[in-house]
């Protein structure tokens, strides 16, 4: 048997080739969108990719069906109870997909039919013999994750209730999953950081067994506790979620690469002014909180960029990239995992660019240069104090971020005249917050701008400082005139007391 495991780390999404090499014939489960790694792999390995699985209707990336499907001829399959905008096969609780000579010979999968994070939900019991008493392992889809069960509420707009899938993913996990022998790998289709559920583990594979004994959504307790349990603090849906869905389920334009087209910085605020292009900043947070372009959005490659951009950029949307040299393209990659095809260009070396324009005049929110001095030495990065530029003559302009240290924050943002906003997810906020801090997680700010007042300052904070910085652009560009973040964020805010 060949199986390989491919980890996206950026969004925490794990698909698996398997194949028979005694026959060269392969199945590939989960793919995104980009598939040149599974065709290489696939070639390597002396194998032909007969049938591309899908464990469930994915909305938190775009799947790589149809580019495999052009790319070797393979077919599409789902479970049965998929409905989707081109042909596929339905796969049936308990059919067997052998990979062998003839049925029932080499390697075998195993449907299981086990709806809950979605009606068409599938897991596949993975066995190198047919006969083998324990299965090599079991891929999971969003079914089961090591340390969680997938989140029942996605599916809650489609009239079903997050309570009723509940019911349905406890039965899933307890006739079918926990039946299976306790030396069973675990293979699932999301890690640690996955919005997919709330207690995701780092560790990309398990055991049924070690699942059963320290997974806290599988301890003995009634189906009416486990409901209310996985019904609970689930992370905020990023708003790309019900687009990627869609396009999951009724097809999607074929991946098309390289890098997007270069563009001038007149070029790229025509874009911005005539077509309502979003200019998206991606370089490091350091780089962007020194100086970036007025109405910016910002997300660092170093980070969930696909994910935070998802959040806060709206599908459809016209993007110029503003990205260090030689990283557009890896840009470019990412929101296409995503279904954010529409990248009109990138500006080149935004830096030279901020660093070219005359000098900065301070205003009501330009950092003082004894902030820009503290974020950067707790950020670890180098760079000038007043290197921050701007066009003050001119129509573009650039500013830096305020930021406020942690142990500045008043004691209780009730006795002072700010708005302070945690846009961290609701398991962190409850967890533990700072006094007087609202909780408006940063996938949900964009539809909650409106329960803000923007005639009075706003402090946000996440737990180490990314997301807050990621929200503090959103409010900029829709014209809040006072906001700043805290440096560091919760983490820094505890240790120092507040």
């Amino acid at each position: 048997m060949h199986f390989a495991q491919y980890y996206l780390d950026c969004l925490s999404q794990a698909s698996y080739l398997i194949g028979d090499e005694t026959t060269g014939r392969a199945v590939l489960v989960d793919p995104r969108r980009d598939i040149d790694d599974y065709l290489h792999d696939a070639e390597a390995a002396g194998l032909r990719i007969e049938l591309v699985i899908e464990t469930h209707i994915h909305a938190d990336f775009l799947s790589g069906h149809l580019e495999l499907a052009r790319a070797t001829g393979a077919t599409i399959a789902f479970g049965e109870a998929a409905e989707t905008g081109f042909p596929i096969r339905r796969l049936r609780d308990g059919e067997h997909i052998s990979l062998g000579a003839g049925d029932g010979q080499g390697v075998t999968l195993t449907v299981l039919a086990t709806p809950g994070h979605t009606l068409e939900s599938i897991c596949l019991v993975l066995r190198e013999h047919p006969d083998d008493e324990v299965p090599y392992g079991v891929l999971t889809g969003d079914t089961l994750f090591v340390g969680d069960v997938g989140r029942p509420d996605l599916l809650s707009a489609a009239g079903h209730t997050p309570q009723d899938m509940a019911a349905r993913l406890h039965h899933s996990l307890h006739t079918k999953l926990l039946a299976l022998p306790d030396a069973t790998r675990v293979f699932p289709a999301h890690g640690a950081g996955s919005a997919c559920g709330r207690n995701l583990s780092s560790e990309t594979s398990s055991t049924i067994g070690d699942q059963r004994r320290f997974n806290y959504a599988l301890q003995p307790m009634p189906e009416a506790d486990f409901i209310r349990l996985v019904t609970a603090g689930q992370p905020t849906t990023p708003g790309y979620f019900a687009h990627d869905a869609a396009l999951n389920r009724d097809g999607h334009p074929l991946l098309e690469p390289g890098p997007p087209p270069a563009l001038t910085l007149d070029e790229a605020l025509a874009a911005r002014d005539q077509q309502g292009a979003v200019l998206l900043d991606c370089r490091p947070l350091a780089a962007y909180t020194r100086a970036h372009l007025t109405g910016s959005l910002h997300t660092s490659l170093d980070t969930r960029f696909a994910e935070y951009a998802g959040s806060v950029v709206a599908p459809g949307t016209p993007i110029v990239l503003l990205a260090d040299p030689g990283t557009e393209q890896e840009a470019r990659l990412r929101l296409a995992r995503i279904g954010y095809d529409h990248v009109l260009g990138h500006l080149p070396d935004p830096t030279a660019v901020l660093n070219r324009m005359p000098a900065l005049s301070r205003g009501s929110r330009r950092i003082h240069h004894g902030e820009l001095a503290l974020r950067e030495s707790q950020l670890g990065k180098d760079g000038p104090a007043g290197g921050v530029r701007t066009a003050d003559a001119e129509p573009v302009d650039a500013e830096s971020s305020a930021a406020r240290p942690a142990d500045a924050m008043p004691a209780d943002a009730t006795q002072a005249d700010v708005q302070l906003i945690d846009v961290r997810n609701p398991a962190e906020y409850e967890a533990g917050a700072l006094p007087g801090a609202r909780n408006i997680p940063l996938a949900g700010l964009p539809h909650r701008i409106a329960e803000l007042d923007p005639a009075r300052p706003v402090v946000l904070y996440c737990r180490s400082g990314n997301r807050s910085v990621i929200a503090a652009a959103l409010l900029e560009a829709r014209g809040f005139e006072e906001v700043c973040d805290v440096i560091g964020g919760y983490e820094a805010a505890a240790g120092a007391g507040v």
